[in-house]
């Protein structure tokens, strides 16, 4: 099964959950800007961040995996299943 590894920068508490859009850090790598609304709190964000990209990608909740940043607002995230 393909595996994707990409890039989220997380805003918690916003005013909606919503894909943002791509941009680029300051080396150059490519982001994907995401927003929830839940907490950054005993993992709220990470749990609404997994839904809002299961939603988006159109894959199961399980095939999102958090690599690397879960209490950090950039966050390593493995998607299995996404071509």
């Amino acid at each position: 099964m393909p595996k994707t590894i990409i890039t989220v920068k997380l805003t918690p508490k916003a005013s909606r959950n919503e894909v943002q859009g791509w941009s680029e850090g300051a080396d150059g790598q490519k982001i994907l800007k995401c927003a929830v609304t839940a907490v950054p709190e005993k993992g709220k964000a990470n749990k609404a961040l997994i839904v809002l990209l299961s939603k988006h990608y159109r894959v199961a909740k399980s095939a999102i995996t958090i690599i690397k940043g879960e209490t950090d607002r950039l966050k390593i995230i493995e998607i299995q299943g996404l071509e």
